[in-house]
This record gives C-alpha cells, sequence and structure tokens, in this order.
C-alpha cells in the first residue's frame, strides 16, 4: 500500500523529466528510500511522553529530501555576463562549507555552494588578471577547468592532501563559459611569453586606445561624456568654457594637441572635485575657473620636491646659469616623475675637449651612474663627429661629458643633442647662450629626434626663469617633431605672446648650434671643406689642428727614442 502511494505521486513528477535520465534515477533513489523509512512519516515526536530536550533526537530529520538550488538561470533573452571582484580559489569554482556539531565537523549536499564560473556557466566571466594572479591556486584552477570543460567543487586541503578525512565529492560540472581576463597590457605579455598554455585558452585580445583623435565630431561625443558623467553622479552642469578646459587638459594627458585621453575615471574624478568647489564658491554651475582651481590645487599637494629643486637653484645651491654665455657649457632639460607628479627641471652638462685618439668620455657611464640608453647616444655622438669633420683623417679627440652635480642614475638620450652642442662649442670655443635650454636626441646625421615630457621641460625651465627675473628673455630648443605635442601651461603662451620667452623647434645640429652661438654653421663644399669663419669651419680647423700636434708629438717622441737607442748602443 506505501508503495502503491508513493509510486502515484513521483510517477507525476517522472513523467514531467524523463528527457533527464539523471532525474529519473534520483527520482527512483527517492521513491526507494521513502518506502524504506515509512515510518519516519509516521512519527509524532511531540506527542511522546519525554523531556522537551531529548525531542530533537527522537524527531527525525528530512533533509535529506531537500533540494539544494545550486545554481539558477531564469529564461532571458540575453548571456550571462558575471564579474568576479576577489577571484580567490573557492569564489571560482565553488566550496563545501561545514557545521560544527559536538565537536565534529559535519556537512551534507545542501552545504555545497557555487562560484563564480558556475554563476557565469552558458556566458561569461569577467576577472581581474591582477587580482586573479595575486591568488594562490586561483589560475590555475581556472586553467584546469577551461581545460577540462568541467568544474570539479575540491577544497585545497583535499586537493593537497593537507587532510585526510572524507568529505563530499560533487560530481563535476560541465561548462560553457567564455572568460575575459582585464588588466595591464605588461600582464598581457608576460603570460603570453612565459604561460605556454595563456595563448591556448585565451586567443582573442583586444588592446584598447588611451587617447581618441581630437576631431570636430569626438570633441561634441567627448562634450556629451562630460555631461553624462555629471548627471550620473549629481554634479553641476558645466559652462562652455569649463567645457573646452576640460578637453583641453585632456589633450595634455596624453601630451599631443591632436588627441585627448579616454580614461573615463581621471575624467570622473576631475569633475567631482571642480563640482566641489564650485559649490563651495556657490556658483551655480563649474565654471573655467573651478577646472583651474582642481589643476592648481593638484600640483599644490605634490609639488613639495619640485619646490625644493627650485629653490636649491635659487640659492645657488645647484648651479645653474640663466643669462650671460660660456664655451661647452650648456643647459638641458631633463624629465622627473615622481609618483604620478611630472615635472621638468634643469641640469647643466659640460663638455672639455684635448688630443686623443676619437674618445668620447661619458663619465656618467665611468661613474656607473650612466644607464645604457644614455651611453647608446654618447657613443652616436662620436659617429657624428667622426663621419662630418674627419672622413678622410684620423679624428685626434678626446672629449669628455658630464651632468654636472648629478649625484643618482641618468638614463635616455634626450639630452644626446646638448652634449654635442657642447662639444661642438669646447671645439670652436665659441660661447652658448646660458639663457636657452635643449632637449631632444640626435642620430648619426645630425637629426634631431623627438622626446617624451616636452611640456614639463619647457615649463620646468620657464618657472626656473621667471624665478630669477621675469624681465629676462629665455627660449628653449626642442625637436620640430615635438611641436605637436605642445599643451603648454597659461603662463608660458602669454610670455610668447609677449616675447618674453620663445620655443625654437630645429630639424638638425647646425640649426641648433646657430641659435646657441649667434654664429652660421657653415655648409660644407664639394671637397667637403666649410667656411673658416662657421662653426663647422672653427671645429674642423681645430680638430686638424689637433690630428698636426698629435703627429708632431709621435714624431718628436720618436726621435727621442731612436736617439736613445743610438746613445746605448
Amino acid at each position: 500500500m506505501t508503495k502503491e502511494s508513493v509510486e502515484s505521486l513521483i510517477d507525476e513528477v517522472r513523467s514531467k523529466y524523463k528527457y533527464s535520465d539523471k532525474i529519473t534515477a534520483y527520482l527512483d533513489d527517492l521513491e526507494d528510500d521513502v518506502i524504506r523509512h515509512v515510518q519516519d512519516f509516521l512519527v509524532k515526536p511531540d506527542e511522546m511522553p519525554m523531556m522537551p530536550f531529548m525531542k530533537e533526537l527522537y524527531t527525525p530529520s528530512f533533509s535529506r529530501y531537500g533540494v539544494n538550488i545550486f545554481i539558477t538561470h531564469e529564461e532571458n533573452t540575453s548571456s550571462t555576463v558575471v564579474y568576479e571582484d576577489n577571484p580567490i580559489h573557492q569564489n571560482l569554482i565553488g566550496k563545501i562549507e561545514h557545521l560544527s556539531q559536538v565537536g565534529t565537523l559535519v556537512t551534507d549536499f545542501s552545504m555545497i555552494k557555487p562560484g563564480a564560473l558556475h554563476k557565469a556557466n552558458g556566458g561569461y566571466l569577467v576577472l581581474d588578471a591582477r587580482k586573479l594572479l595575486m591568488q594562490p591556486f586561483a589560475y590555475e584552477e581556472l586553467k584546469r577547468a577551461l581545460r577540462s570543460k568541467e568544474i570539479r567543487i575540491e577544497s585545497l586541503a583535499q586537493q593537497y592532501s593537507f587532510i585526510s578525512t572524507t568529505s563530499l565529492e560533487p560530481e563535476p560540472i560541465p561548462i560553457d563559459v567564455k572568460v575575459a581576463l582585464i588588466g595591464e597590457r605588461i600582464l598581457y605579455y608576460l603570460l603570453y611569453h612565459y604561460d605556454p598554455d595563456f595563448g591556448e585558452l585565451f586567443k582573442v585580445i583586444a588592446d584598447f586606445e588611451d587617447s581618441i583623435v581630437r576631431s570636430e565630431e569626438n570633441i561634441h561625443l567627448y562634450a556629451q561624456m562630460i555631461g553624462t558623467i555629471a548627471t550620473h553622479h549629481d554634479l553641476l552642469p558645466l559652462t562652455p568654457d569649463a567645457v573646452a578646459r576640460v578637453i583641453e587638459e585632456s589633450s595634455r594627458e596624453v601630451s599631443h594637441s591632436l588627441k585627448f585621453s579616454a580614461h573615463l575615471r581621471t575624467l570622473s574624478d576631475l569633475l567631482k572635485e571642480a563640482d566641489y568647489w564650485a559649490k563651495k564658491n556657490s556658483h551655480s554651475a563649474v565654471e573655467k575657473d573651478d577646472i583651474n582651481k582642481v589643476l592648481q590645487t593638484r600640483i599644490d599637494r605634490a609639488n613639495r620636491i619640485q619646490m625644493r629643486l627650485y629653490e636649491q637653484i635659487d640659492e645657488r645651491t645647484i648651479m645653474i646659469d640663466v643669462s650671460g654665455s660660456a664655451v661647452g657649457q650648456i643647459n638641458a632639460l631633463s624629465f622627473i616623475s615622481m609618483g604620478g607628479y611630472n615635472f621638468g627641471i634643469a641640469s647643466k652638462i659640460t663638455a672639455r675637449t684635448r688630443i686623443g685618439k676619437g674618445e668620447i668620455i661619458d663619465i656618467e657611464r665611468k661613474a656607473e651612474l650612466g644607464g645604457p640608453i644614455h651611453s647608446k647616444g654618447v657613443m652616436i655622438l662620436g659617429s657624428y663627429l667622426g663621419s662630418t669633420y674627419a672622413k678622410n683623417i684620423p679624428l685626434s679627440l678626446s672629449a669628455s661629458l658630464v651632468f654636472e652635480q648629478s649625484y643618482g642614475r641618468v638614463d635616455g638620450d634626450s639630452a644626446s643633442s646638448t652634449e654635442l652642442y657642447a662639444i661642438l662649442s669646447s671645439l670652436a670655443n665659441l660661447p652658448i647662450k646660458q639663457n636657452i635650454a635643449v632637449t631632444g636626441s640626435v642620430n648619426q646625421f645630425g637629426e634631431i629626434q623627438p622626446i617624451g615630457g616636452v611640456n614639463e621641460k619647457i615649463e620646468g625651465f620657464f618657472d626656473i626663469c621667471m624665478r630669477r627675473d621675469k624681465n629676462g628673455f629665455y627660449g628653449v630648443i626642442i625637436p620640430e617633431a615635438n611641436i605637436k605635442h605642445l599643451m603648454l601651461k597659461t603662463e608660458v603662451l602669454e610670455a610668447l605672446e609677449k616675447e618674453n620667452f620663445a620655443i625654437y623647434a630645429v630639424k638638425t645640429i647646425n640649426e641648433g648650434i646657430e641659435i646657441l652661438t649667434g654664429v652660421e654653421a657653415g655648409e660644407a663644399d664639394e671637397k667637403g671643406n666649410y667656411p673658416p669663419s662657421s662653426i663647422n669651419g672653427m671645429v674642423m680647423a681645430r680638430l686638424e689642428e689637433f690630428l698636426k700636434n698629435a703627429k708632431d708629438f709621435y714624431h718628436k717622441k720618436s726621435g727621442n727614442s731612436d736617439e736613445e737607442n743610438k746613445t746605448d748602443k
């Protein structure tokens, strides 16, 4: 009778899920278990004459008949997208929880919990690559699941035999999921290079641009984005001038006048800070002055080191001359980045020349303070000097270069043209104007190549000069290729309009040396000779003098040696 009653009820469910062999098998087992434990359904502990605390022991448990809703995907037209913010091992593949009873850990099927892979099954799982790699065993477990296309819920203690107790072993669950790793480019390159599985499992790369072309259409769309962010965060609206100032600052962030930044978090932070200052000043909308206030307060909070360097230059502790002229001495422009704050500073480079064997001594390299890129730039100088002034004669030159008062590591080739100007000045014995600073790298043909940080370098030298004498005239020489990168602050633009400051964009060494000395560089004739009064003519004359003196010295030394040999005989 019991069997007939149970069968009639379960048959209704069995017919509904007859398409699944696993559900049918489960229902068969459920039917047998109910019939076998039918007495549990007849027991009424409340009617038993016993103490209340004893009733719990005699109350049958029906938890084994419960259903653990492990994961459910409601029917919809779109795929599931899951982002796991904390991709630790158990959050990815799930876990088996335990309950402490009388000093013993117990568990059952109802304590099996899903992980992010289960939740994203049939859809997409988005993970932060850096967070994933920082969690022990998480990345390897993710790869194992993707390779086998199934999820096995196992604790780390069980996998690595940290404990020997018997626990549940849930059946592996098939998965069909697309995993998207997001993160820095360097992580992708490292994983692709060092992990043989990475290229097989993650086959599609999407490398997003950091900047957008500054076209009329994109400017309009960017202005709309500014309005959308302001509305979303309940910020004050922006005036047209404020929007223009935000776009201008966005271009400065990418150091390009024809592009602007695509980094929305930076934009959002700027708008929120501007909203604070606008409300503090009782403005009905965010104005241009509010944007400028944000940018200035950011500088004031981070420029302590920069101000200390400026003070030392003012006090002549760091010896930088911005007036007069000097032979073999020039102001170079350096770029410094510290904790997200970038600024430029002037550095004095000096050069000394004498008779030698064509060697240019990089004192920074000798002192193990120069990096490989800087050393490469110095080697290029030797090649330029030899091919330009000593094609058919030995280069009887020894030159030494140094960044004065430099006590840290120096790298990069952005000062290579500056160093070459100092060498040419020393050879020609022509003074260089100290009110003009220089940046730019040079190749073996004397062409000036673009460099980074051009805005910060120009503004750094401008600030130093204005602190020294606001009424003087100053300038900087930059590569012509860097013109498109200029996004200068208002003070520099005003000085340019007043002609108190100048920016010279040059393509060759000859153009730069003419500006620095006021003397014509000179062009070679068909025989390779330069006009005597030109800089190149003076340099060649000095090198020929070095060669003649070197020959006379060695001839004299050789003659003395022959006389000594005769005397000995």
